[in-house]
């Protein structure tokens, strides 16, 4: 089940990243690209645990500490990346502008997210399976930043420019933060 669950979320996650960066960057949204490449970290988190539930790492303890570090890594990956981006914006001036394929692509990511992530988190911890449980809060992470993008989009047309960077920085601190947690064996978001 864990591997079916991972395998569906790679598909959607093609789709979700594809969509999002293209947007992101016709749009100057650092927040939007975050969210986009956010999901290439979350589709590392569901090839690690596809990995973890293949073959004689089923039932191997030393497949879920390497799976679980795995997924923290993929935690850390989008941090620095989204917070030298808020750098580099704010430096050369760039402005988020409102686009409709980036809100329509994140409106969808946080209806089906929560549910998706949840689902992987109930099924983390019925298995015993941190990377699992993970993977679902990177769902869930997404989802959130889903709705950080579209309240920074919107605030966006009332001249909030800022809301975007700051939501993207944010965002960088909960990654970090599930990294380290996710490291040490803990579950997500508790």
């Amino acid at each position: 089940m864990a591997r079916s669950l991972s395998v569906g979320t790679l598909v959607w996650l093609a789709v979700e990243s594809s969509l999002g960066l293209a947007a992101g960057l016709s749009a100057h949204s650092v927040a939007l690209i975050g969210w986009g490449l956010s999901a290439l970290v979350e589709a590392a988190a569901s090839l690690i645990v596809v990995w973890r539930f293949t073959g004689s790492r089923t039932l191997s303890p030393s497949a879920e500490l390497r799976a679980g570090r795995a997924v923290a890594v993929s935690f850390w990956l989008l941090a620095p990346y989204l917070v030298i981006h808020v750098a580099h914006d704010l430096d050369v001036g760039h402005r988020a502008v409102p686009t409709l394929l980036g809100i329509v692509v994140t409106a969808v990511s946080l209806v089906s997210m929560p549910i998706l992530g949840l689902a992987k988190r109930r099924l983390g911890r019925r298995l015993g399976s941190p990377a699992t449980s993970g993977e679902g809060t990177q769902n869930l992470i997404c989802a959130a930043m889903a709705a950080g993008v579209l309240t920074g989009l919107w605030l966006n047309t009332l001249g909030w420019w800022w809301v975007d960077p700051v939501v993207a920085v944010a965002l960088a601190g909960v990654a970090a933060r599930e990294g380290t947690r996710a490291w040490h064996g803990h579950s997500c978001c508790h």
